[in-house]
């Protein structure tokens, strides 16, 4: 009998049903800020830089003797960072995430083993994603976490739009302070001409901007959880095991065949 195949990790903790509040109240969008705001204010950077200090290091000794060890040790840092954004996207995926399998070197020499360590695809897949993407998932985790984040924000200004103090809104210049939440442009006072937008400066006006904002997030948990789901299937396919082509063929070769055993017929 065939062992059964392991199990493919699958997004379902990070599901979207069609009704907003069913979203708003399961776990999905919650997680998927912790997943991007895990990459954004920790993970992404810290690595991208221990990942490009190590490699331009042993890079930078490459011609010398110490640059051997060197390179070896950075390999190792690489494979740490992406060990690290692996457990990560446990807390997202279902199913185990399959590990890479890197090229052996024990019993090498150090050269060997810098040799083959360095012309590993697993590590250099590793590279790609802690390295290579770092900048455009930087970019886009951070801009929909601070337009999520904004939405969220503002359904909490009836608590406290009353608070703001000064001459710091669009575009005032005027010396006196005036207090609330500018939402929009208003060049010369919450009350002056040519303002554009919405002035939060009483309770009323704070209700009717929460709701507003409430809108605005309820729709936008949606492209929370999809960011979150694209950024976590580019981390997946590089930092897993690359998919054999010939896993199929191989597991019917594997596997009984439809017809049985070929015997002579008896005379």
């Amino acid at each position: 009998m065939n062992a059964p195949a392991p199990a493919r990790p699958g997004l379902a903790r990070l599901n979207l049903g069609r009704d907003p509040l069913r979203v708003l109240v399961s776990s999905a969008p919650w997680r998927a800020a912790w997943y991007l705001g895990g990459y954004v204010f920790v993970t992404g950077w810290v690595l991208f830089s221990v990942a490009v200090t190590a490699t331009v290091s042993a890079a930078g000794l490459a011609v010398t003797l110490a640059g051997i060890p060197l390179a070896i040790a950075a390999a190792a840092v690489v494979r740490w960072c992406a060990a690290v954004e692996r457990a990560r996207l446990r807390r997202v995926f279902t199913g185990p995430v399959p590990q890479p399998r890197y090229s052996a070197t024990q019993g090498l020499g150090m050269v060997a083993r810098a040799r083959i360590t360095w012309k590993d695809p697993a590590l250099w897949r590793d590279r790609a994603y802690v390295t290579g993407l770092w900048i455009p998932l930087f970019i886009l985790d951070t801009v929909v976490l601070t337009v999520w984040l904004t939405f969220l924000a503002g359904i909490t200004l009836p608590i406290w739009y009353w608070a703001p103090r000064g001459t710091g809104i669009a575009g005032y210049s005027a010396p006196t302070p005036v207090h609330g939440v500018p939402i929009g442009y208003f060049p010369h006072g919450p009350h002056g001409p040519g303002g554009v937008g919405l002035f939060v400066d009483s309770l009323p006006r704070a209700l009717l901007a929460a709701a507003g904002f409430l809108v605005l997030f309820l729709i936008f948990n949606y492209v929370l959880v999809l960011t979150a789901r694209a950024h976590a299937r580019a981390a997946l396919s590089l930092l897993r095991a690359p998919a054999d082509p010939l896993a199929q063929a191989k597991e019917v070769l594997a596997g009984p065949g439809p017809l049985g055993p070929l015997t002579r017929s008896q005379q």
